[in-house]
């Protein structure tokens, strides 16, 4: 939608083809229906970074169109917009129908003719004439039946199809059956950002349980392998949230080589001593009320029975009698809960899907292939891993705008 629009802004004749019967499928679900649409990094060096290793690649192409230029391109259309935790960006009505109407008013305000319901079969080039031939079949017909056949010409092509996250929304990854035939390397597409499945019967007592500032460390067979810090989200299969999210890629490698524990700290600004101080002072003050009755005072409500129940202590017992080592047992576990990792769940769930085009075979000044000229390839058709947080619009918005500026 960003690529068409802008290209129908520089004065071209533009046809946006959609398999669905409706436009954004995939937009209105970021963000939980919110539509967290970008990341306020105002530097682009610091944005660029957030990508890790494709940072050199899309400096060019966020010197064009930026997380700064795409805030004032739905705010100049009439969008507010509002900045929450870890600078991620969402409209002021909390509705991803809103960033939505902004994009197809851009389009019509451009004359984009848009077909919807209809599904790509093929997509060839013919190197005489530099035309591309993009065939088309009504989508949930039969693609073998002549007659609900088309054939569209065009000088210039996006393939903006995405990978194959979220496919009851159409992304069935086709696209990279397209530029494969058409000369380009696809790389692996796995699912990216993802849940992590969790074996503990306990999780799900705590499904809906969101915390905040956590720390968790995820271990090897024992061995310690990396941090994440920031917010998680309990559900009835395991764990999710942003902070989850980011690491399932690295977890779901991990998981090749043998057992995978993850331990959730509650308090990683507080050592042990400090930890164990505050419970104790909790303890003093209400003496004679029973520890299930009083551990709420440090942690959520729900996650009492849970922690009594990891750290083998009765609930019932009075303060007062709460014994040193059942002090310990309790501070070990608010610091370390561990949970044993089934897996990552599958593309179904996945936020975006990490593969795609190398990104040596973009040029990302213009976001054409140097392989077929005029072939404009954009957002989660290339292989980026994408961050949660807004990156994966950002993504989209740019390579977008940069290919629909350079057509």
């Amino acid at each position: 939608m960003m690529a068409t629009g802008r290209a129908a802004e520089m004065g071209h004749s533009v046809l946006l083809l959609e398999k669905n019967q409706i436009l954004g499928k995939k937009l209105l679900l970021t963000g939980g229906g919110r539509c967290n649409f970008t990341n306020n990094k105002q530097n682009i060096r610091d944005l660029a970074l957030s990508y890790k290793e494709s940072d050199q690649f899309l400096m060019s192409a966020f010197s064009q169109f930026d997380a700064v230029k795409t805030i004032e391109f739905f705010n100049e259309r009439g969008m507010k917009t509002k900045e929450e935790a870890e600078g991620r960006v969402f409209p002021v009505s909390d509705k991803a129908q809103t960033v939505l109407d902004v994009l197809v008013k851009y389009m019509k305000n451009g004359g984009v003719e848009i077909k919807k319901g209809v599904a790509v079969v093929d997509i060839t080039f013919n190197k005489e004439n530099s035309i591309f031939a993009i065939q088309l079949s009504t989508y949930g017909r039969s693609v073998n039946v002549g007659k609900n056949r088309e054939t569209f010409l065009a000088k210039s092509c996006v393939i903006a199809t995405g990978g194959v996250s979220h496919p009851e929304t159409g992304s069935m990854g086709e696209g990279f059956n397209w530029l494969k035939k058409l000369g380009h390397k696809i790389i692996k597409t796995d699912a990216s950002l993802v849940p992590i499945a969790v074996k503990d019967k306990w999780i799900k007592e705590l499904s809906g349980l969101t915390l905040n500032d956590i720390k968790l460390t995820a271990y090897l067979d024992g061995k310690k392998q990396f941090i994440q810090k920031g917010k998680i989200l309990f559900t009835h299969f395991g764990i999710s949230g942003p902070t989850v999210l980011n690491m399932s890629k690295d977890v779901g490698e991990l998981l090749h080589s043998g057992e995978v524990v993850i331990k959730l700290d509650l308090f990683p600004k507080l050592d042990l001593g400090t930890l164990k101080q505050n419970l104790q002072k909790i303890l003093v003050a209400e003496s004679n009320k029973k520890l299930k009755n009083t551990l709420n005072a440090l942690i959520p409500l729900t996650l009492v029975p849970v922690m009594l129940k990891l750290a083998g202590i009765d609930g019932e017992t009075a303060n007062h009698s709460v014994s040193h080592e059942d002090r310990t047992k309790l501070v070990k576990y608010m610091k370390e809960i561990p949970m044993r990792i089934e897996g990552l769940l599958g593309a179904d769930k996945a936020i975006v899907s990490s593969g795609g085009v190398p990104l040596e075979e973009v040029n990302f000044k213009t976001m054409q292939s140097r392989i077929v000229p005029q072939l404009f390839i954009v957002g989660d058709a290339l292989n980026i891993n994408r961050p949660s947080g807004g990156y994966s619009l950002q993504l989209c918005w740019t390579t977008g705008f940069v290919a629909g500026n350079n057509m």
